[in-house]
């Protein structure tokens, strides 16, 4: 009896942590990038912390520069759980666009809570963002939380 518990025991903890990595993947988004009319920014609220790319065109230099310059460190931008969404059509109109105001080539950084923290008008590299990612409150209290002994 007891080599029957043990089976059906396994099969339930394998199926759980299948579930667990299929619901994982399903609500966090990749890092991205994203265009600005395919996210609903009320879905990343303590998910995701947006990073918005802001352009008058997507053949803008300076955009291009910037998307380079994300694209390169793409796994550091996701332990941070950053989201990189872009919007280079300012005809469209986009709720990020409305919300946040930017007049040509713009980098938004937002928390979390999606409060802008940081606006740059010129590129950023992801070294910089990074480190000003882990000036944020929200970051430090979760990085506490993840490793407890450097209280």
């Amino acid at each position: 009896m007891k080599p029957l518990y043990t089976l059906v025991l396994s099969s339930l903890l394998s199926l759980t942590l299948w579930a667990n990595a299929a619901r994982a993947q399903t609500e966090t988004p990749a890092v991205g990038p994203f265009s600005a009319s395919d996210i609903v920014l009320a879905d990343l609220m303590f998910v995701r912390r947006p990073i918005v790319v802001f352009a008058d065109s997507p053949l803008d230099p300076t955009f291009i520069r910037q998307m380079e310059l994300l694209e390169r460190d793409l796994a550091t931008l996701d332990d941070r759980d950053v989201v990189v969404i872009t919007d280079t059509d300012p005809v469209a109109k986009s709720e990020l666009r409305q919300t946040l105001r930017p007049r040509g080539f713009s980098l938004v950084l937002m928390d979390k809570n999606l409060k802008p923290v940081i606006r740059k008008p010129l590129p950023w590299d992801v070294r910089e963002i990074s480190a000003s990612i882990d000036k944020f409150p929200l970051r430090r209290q979760e990085v506490l939380e993840q490793y407890p002994s450097q209280r």
